[in-house]
């Protein structure tokens, strides 16, 4: 389908001929384009793939990270480390 774009065919024209829809057939162009390079501005499936797994690995990374500050906060409390808070403030 991109190779009938960069040879003259308009997605519209493909569509009728073909299932995907005219958008669909856009997509793969600028998908395919992105790809080679020749586009910054979008992002490969590749790529929204990777974004995709570093945003779940990065919430995980945040929990995690809550979860040990509790943690240490409790044991510091625990070995009386940090003084406990007062309920004057």
């Amino acid at each position: 389908m991109v190779e009938l774009i960069r040879v003259g065919r308009t997605p519209e024209d493909l569509e009728k001929a073909f299932e995907p829809t005219a958008q669909t057939i856009r997509n793969w162009l600028a998908e395919a384009d992105a790809r080679a390079g020749r586009r910054a501005d979008v992002l490969t499936s590749d790529e929204r793939t990777e974004l995709s797994r570093l945003r779940r690995e990065n919430k995980h990374l945040k929990v995690e990270r809550e979860i040990l500050a509790k943690a240490a906060a409790w044991f510091a409390r625990e070995t009386g480390s940090v003084p406990e808070k007062s309920s004057n403030s």
